[in-house]
């Protein structure tokens, strides 16, 4: 994807340049709000034209596609007025009353002040390029939620319309970096735990959550399940570039956020976001003894391997160690310690292979790295991992493959209390396991079938009883 495109020229009389250069200033802070808010992101479909929506969002509940918002009257958002851009970014309401859902992150957004919402208006109705055709696809959940009007009540109980208020009691920057990460970067949005109506849970901000098949890690201050044993450099370093030697690496939705926002932003932004970060209170994985950038060592196998099979034997990639040598090492290198410069990343030392989810003792990230391999660009520098599915340009691996794969690397160079199953990597393949309300949804028009009929036949009973009353006995 391409960065937002850059504010248009003005071409208006000099006679008034103090207000030409109020509004180009509204413009330029509106382009850099929406790079903060990483708008590109969703509303921008693979080769598709900036802002002009199509992108296939794979929530819990169904895939949902983003609209349109460049400033086309026809197809986008460019008959709003600044009151209805408000609503539909601060409360999830679009200029024709109908609802989003929460995939749009309005929860997250709805703290955002009003001199902010108007610079984001005037870059998205005067800067971005209207594209007059609407979204190829539309979205279209199951029932019931494919009933916007429900979010009526979703929202009475999870969306808080406060806007940002500082705290006087912290300095200026944890300020700002709590406005960015609370409200623009909406950091809980994929770090915080969900509970069974999909509201982020409280008192657990931030402390991981499945994202899919990912697992968006806790970044809490905790010094083991958190990030409270980075420095500040290396969370830095890791929010610029999506990399952070002897810590981790960003794949996933967090390689997206890096390509398209976090390494454009000011570098006072990125080290406000880190301050704010060191004050989120801890939250431990009580079963978690060491932090996962602790794990493994420099190890190989290869000298073992060669001459054990024969050059025309079949069936021979048939362990773990095979496997890794074979589609691996020419990248990761036979000890697992990565490439030079590290654009392949160390084996051990890596969030990736020591973490664990606290749900299922699974290493889901290096699962779906496996799968779907790792994407992201920073600068002119493309980091890029193969993917394994079925869509590989590499070579297809099976469920048990890279469950063989991923068993290896977990111990011999990440947390060896973890495995990995078929069944696992066939569920990620699906797109991760999906959360109650989901494995609820086949039921619930029947449960709704069957209450409504309950409640008639209560109905005809109680009307027949008040009948039978009103006949007298003869």
């Amino acid at each position: 994807m391409t960065k937002p495109p850059a504010p248009a020229s003005s071409t208006s009389s000099t006679s008034a340049s103090g207000q030409v250069g109020s509004a180009k200033n509204d413009i330029e802070s509106g382009r850099y709000l929406a790079i903060a808010a990483d708008c590109m992101a969703c509303h921008t479909a693979p080769a598709g034209k900036p802002y002009a929506g199509g992108y296939a969002i794979e929530s819990p509940l169904g895939t949902i596609y983003a609209t349109n918002i460049t400033p086309s009257k026809t197809a986008g958002i460019g008959n709003y007025s600044e009151a209805q851009f408000a609503r539909a970014l601060r409360e999830g309401v679009r200029a024709d009353g109908s609802h989003l859902y929460p995939a749009m992150p309005y929860t997250s957004y709805a703290m955002l002040t009003d001199g902010d919402v108007h610079k984001l208006y005037s870059y998205f109705m005067q800067a971005v390029e209207p594209v007059d055709t609407p979204a190829a696809s539309q979205t279209t959940l199951p029932f019931p939620f494919n009933v916007r009007m429900s979010m009526l009540a979703w929202n009475a109980i999870f969306l808080d319309t406060k806007r940002f208020v500082p705290d006087t009691a912290k300095s200026q920057q944890i300020n700002r970096g709590r406005y960015l990460a609370e409200g623009l970067a909406h950091c809980s949005a994929c770090h915080t735990p969900r509970n069974f109506l999909m509201g982020e849970k409280g008192g657990s901000a931030l402390a991981g959550a499945p994202l899919g098949s990912w697992h968006a890690p806790n970044i809490t201050s905790d010094k083991v399940s958190g990030v409270g044993g980075w420095s500040d450099a290396e969370l830095v370093q890791y929010l610029k570039t999506g990399h952070a030697e002897g810590k981790g690496q960003a794949g996933g939705a967090m390689a997206e956020a890096v390509t398209n926002s976090f390494q454009h932003l000011r570098d006072d932004d990125v080290a406000a976001i880190v301050a704010y970060l060191r004050t989120v209170p801890p939250v431990r994985d009580n079963a978690q003894a060491q932090p996962a950038y602790s794990y493994g060592k420099a190890a190989s196998d290869e000298a073992t391997l060669r001459g054990a099979n024969g050059p025309n034997e079949h069936n021979s990639l048939n362990s773990g160690a095979v496997l890794f040598s074979g589609y691996c090492a020419s990248c990761h290198a036979a000890s697992g310690s990565g490439s030079s410069g590290q654009d392949y990343p160390s084996l051990f030392h890596n969030t990736t292979t020591g973490a664990r989810n606290p749900a299922n003792l699974v290493s889901a990230n290096l699962v779906s790295a496996i799968l779907y391999g790792v994407e992201r660009k920073v600068g002119d520098q493309e980091v890029l991992m193969p993917r394994f599915d079925a869509h590989s340009y590499v070579n297809p691996l099976t469920d048990r493959q890279i469950a063989l794969i991923s068993n290896y690397v977990l111990k011999q160079y990440g947390n060896p209390e973890v495995q990995v199953s078929e069944a696992y990597v066939a569920q990620a393949r699906k797109g991760g396991e999906p959360p109650v309300l989901a494995r609820l949804q086949p039921f619930i028009a029947p449960a709704i079938g069957v209450a409504i009929l309950l409640l008639l036949l209560i109905a005809v009973a109680v009307i027949t009883v008040r009948r039978r009353r009103r006949i007298p006995f003869k």
